[in-house]
């Protein structure tokens, strides 16, 4: 059911036909893969899509200005002054996408702290990070 209403669709249609496994990571996360992807994340936050099921949902973006990507794909949370555009519609509590401004490539899966009209502050942390690039989670996928 939190699947369903955090991402619009049913466990089954998200996850597919095909073998499910859930791991556990040190810090607590769990990741559920099919067929050795992983598309989940549970963290005590929720649950999240990660970088691996984009395709599958839609998430409202944040976008961030180029001096932020290394930051932000290393595991930094968003801070106000590397934000470039949100969408307005984005609610404190909601998942969503962190893009870089040049080419739009998914950096990251965040969890919004304020709403999508606040991101754009002098300073202040919007967004936590759950899962970027180059984490455990995205070494599931054998990328570097």
């Amino acid at each position: 059911m939190e699947l369903e209403d955090k991402l619009g669709k049913s466990f089954s249609e998200f996850i597919g036909e095909g073998d499910v496994e859930m791991a556990e990571l040190d810090d607590g996360r769990e990741v559920i893969l099919s067929r050795g992807r992983p598309l989940v994340i549970r963290t005590k936050e929720g649950i999240f899509p990660t970088l691996a099921a984009l395709n599958q949902v839609s998430l409202k973006r944040v976008v961030v200005d180029m001096g932020a990507v290394p930051r932000v794909a290393s595991g930094a949370d968003v801070m106000a002054p590397g934000v470039t555009a949100a969408d307005d519609e984005i609610s404190p509590g909601e998942g969503v996408v962190i893009v870089d401004e040049r080419h739009g490539k998914p950096l990251a899966i965040g969890l919004a702290l304020v709403a999508g009209r606040s991101m754009r502050a002098p300073k202040g942390r919007v967004v936590k990070n759950l899962h970027h690039v180059g984490d455990e989670i995205w070494a599931l996928l054998g990328r570097d």
